[in-house]
């Protein structure tokens, strides 16, 4: 077992690195987590998200990462940042994990701590965002942060505005002596801050009704959740933002990034320009969007999302709105084109309906006699 001097020898290396917080623990069966993740998958929960919900005997299991685990280092990278006004009148929100790639700035950190290891004759890998390992569960046994009603980890005075991610080692090192008091008391701002309702019980969500898996997720968007959308291109950051420990972590920010997570020129910020990004070819979509999680790499995905924050927020008069949505209109995507539709009806543009080559498509009609019904504004 290290020693109390050579585990916060170890914690000062991730801190230099710039992560916010390290903690460890030892190697477990995580036997609790595995069955809520099989209960509410069972019980439709999921949503068809795959993620750790797909072998939760894997992803609650570390000491399978690698032969002779025995402990966990688990660190949190900070992505706290201010967020701009709306720079034009379609721009399209980006949730704040997703402004740039944190992931890559706190994996390069973790690397600093498995080098550290690797120099004391130990095996380690980094891991972080994949279906390996419950991150969430890692940083509560290893005493980051209490467990908060929105499903984030609570860093004590932080907020939870952080990646998080781990090393799993043969190294044998110990677990928190304590885990992180609860942060919550009887606040429950998130579940009643949600615009969907997807926190149907302190940290538990239903995917289903989650803006932020729902624009992740393949196929036609709800429609009884589109207007309720509005301006979001990719995540949703409503239950953080009226998170009273995030409130006060933005108010330290104060207008600045984090200094150790600068923007990149191509990290794609807080805003895009929905109808300029429609302008873009696939190709072009997908090397500026790339990192995100896009399923199949389909581009189409990503338009749809432009095309709902268009049908939401961009005046009829916008700039290069009518050619954008003539030229969707005829998507070889379904999907994409009913959505063109359902965006021309709503920013006043339905005479592009009529035109050859769209009138007599079937996804265009089946959109134009769903949007007669008035499906969106009737939210379950």
């Amino acid at each position: 077992m290290w020693s109390d001097a050579q585990v916060e020898e170890l914690r000062q290396v991730g801190l230099d690195a710039g992560l916010s917080a390290v903690g460890t623990c030892a190697i477990g069966s995580w036997t609790h987590t595995r069955g809520l993740l099989e209960s509410r998958r069972a019980d439709g929960l999921a949503g068809g998200m795959a993620f750790t919900y797909r072998k939760p005997a894997r992803s609650t299991e570390p000491g399978r990462i690698i032969r002779n685990a025995r402990s966990l280092v688990v660190g949190a990278w900070s992505y706290a940042q201010s967020v701009p006004a709306a720079p034009g009148p379609a721009s399209a929100r980006v949730a704040r994990y997703a402004t740039a790639d944190h992931y890559a700035h706190m994996d390069a950190a973790l690397g600093v701590i498995a080098a550290h290891l690797r120099a004391r004759g130990h095996r380690c890998v980094v891991t972080s965002d994949d279906n390996a390992l419950v991150d969430r569960e890692a940083a509560w046994r290893a005493g980051i942060g209490s467990a908060g009603k929105n499903a984030n980890i609570l860093l004590p005075g932080q907020g939870s505005w952080f990646v998080l991610g781990s090393v799993v080692t043969d190294a044998d090192l110990p677990t928190a002596r304590t885990p992180v008091p609860d942060a919550c008391g009887s606040c429950r701002r998130c579940l009643d801050g949600c615009p969907t309702g997807a926190i149907v019980a302190p940290g538990v969500v239903d995917a289903r009704r989650c803006l932020a898996w729902m624009l992740q997720a393949p196929g036609e968007f709800p429609r009884e959740w589109r207007v309720t959308l509005g301006d979001r291109l990719y995540g949703c950051d409503d239950c953080q933002e009226v998170c009273p420990p995030n409130r006060r972590a933005d108010a330290a920010v104060n207008g600045a990034l984090t200094a150790t997570d600068p923007p990149l020129e191509d990290d794609p910020g807080s805003w895009v320009d929905a109808i300029a990004a429609l302008g873009l070819t696939d190709d072009e979509l997908l090397a500026r969007f790339g990192r995100w999680y896009i399923p199949g790499r389909d581009p189409g995905v990503l338009r749809r999302n432009l095309l709902l924050v268009i049908a939401n927020v961009a005046p009829a008069d916008a700039p290069g709105l009518t050619d954008a949505l003539r030229t969707h209109l005829r998507h070889r995507d379904d999907v994409v084109a009913a959505t063109a539709a359902w965006a021309a009806i709503r920013t006043g543009h339905a005479s592009l309906l009529d035109e050859p080559g769209v009138a007599q498509r079937p996804a265009v009609r089946a959109e134009v006699a769903a949007s007669a019904r008035g499906d969106e504004d009737s939210p379950p």
